[in-house]
């Protein structure tokens, strides 16, 4: 099976109800990515239409879009967490014994975890004061604490993911970057 194919058909490498939990939160994920990205495509584009032929750009376009970014974004962190494709800076890690990185995992996958969960709390927070405040958005009159909800839910499934993460690494021989990428490097350069 091809890195794409896995991606199109995920399967958790947790067992039980950890794994549904995974697999679940993977569908979701795939479903809000490709609905958010269409979704922009497809406003950027209307707006684009409206302005060149007819004169008149879509008045909510900018708004809609900021909506998609922050959707996107926040469901991003995730997918790539859910496929080890955050950036690390492995200098340290990669000269460790594979014991040594293993529990280096662990503790990497635990700490970010942990700040997930601690950035998800204070992402709640600010979406309280925003709905106290009572602001809307200018062209849509959206209330405007609607738009970051994605915020806290981005930050919830991703400190899930790297907790789910740190489990696999506790339960399983290998060492892994996330519940289904094992750690390693793929030669894929070619020279020109």
């Amino acid at each position: 099976m091809t890195e794409e194919d896995s991606e199109k058909h995920y399967r958790s490498g947790l067992p039980g109800f950890l794994g549904t939990i995974d697999t679940f939160i993977s569908k979701l994920e795939a479903v809000i990515l490709a609905m958010g990205v269409l979704l922009m495509a497809t406003n950027t584009i209307a707006n684009v239409v409206g302005r060149f032929v007819f004169g008149q750009s879509i008045f909510f376009s900018g708004e809609i879009n900021r909506i998609l970014i922050i959707m996107i974004t926040f469901a991003g962190i995730g997918y790539a967490a859910r496929h080890g494709r955050h950036i690390r800076m492995s200098a340290i890690y990669d000269a460790l014994p594979v014991g040594g990185r293993k529990a280096l995992m662990i503790v990497i996958s635990l700490f970010t975890s942990l700040v997930m969960f601690f950035l998800l709390y204070y992402s709640i927070v600010y979406i309280v004061d925003l709905y106290s405040k009572g602001r809307v958005l200018p062209a849509l009159g959206l209330p405007i604490w609607i738009i970051y909800v994605w915020v806290p839910l981005g930050f919830l499934i991703t400190g899930i993911q790297y907790l789910l993460t740190a489990i696999k690494n506790l339960t399983s021989r290998d060492v892994y970057l996330s519940t289904g990428v094992l750690d390693g490097y793929k030669d894929t350069e070619t020279e020109v």
